[in-house]
């Protein structure tokens, strides 16, 4: 009986860490080459973002990030708004409050050193 409990624990546990895998995305969008990625799944709640920009006009940017979810109805409209903070080579972190799972869209604005403003747009799906 016991051996049979320590496998339903081990089997279980394994489960659970799959479930919980990193996210990493990767985005081509007006002429930005970027990539979203978490340590941890996406869930409803809290979920520390990561942008990693590519390129050396990148380095020292500003970014923020916006993610949006459109009302349907019975629902209204959803958003949370972050600004990012530089971590070094060309990766930004960021806290974004996801209020459900479902299909949200991200915005990642850019304002690089010389003000070149961009928008990159991508989807978080959970």
């Amino acid at each position: 009986m016991k051996t049979l409990t320590k496998a339903f624990i081990i089997t279980l546990l394994g489960a659970t860490l799959l479930q919980a895998a990193a996210f990493t995305q990767n985005i081509h969008s007006h002429g930005v080459s970027a990539t979203v990625s978490s340590n941890q799944a996406l869930s409803a709640g809290s979920n520390t973002i990561v942008v990693k920009l590519n390129g050396a006009q990148y380095k020292d940017a500003k970014v923020k990030l916006r993610a949006f979810m459109p009302a349907m109805p019975g629902m209204p409209a959803m958003k949370s708004m972050a600004k990012a903070t530089n971590i070094g080579n060309g990766k930004y972190r960021a806290r974004l409050n996801l209020a459900m799972a479902g299909t949200w869209q991200l915005f990642i604005y850019i304002t690089t050193k010389n003000g070149e403003h961009k928008r990159v747009k991508t989807f978080l799906n959970f």
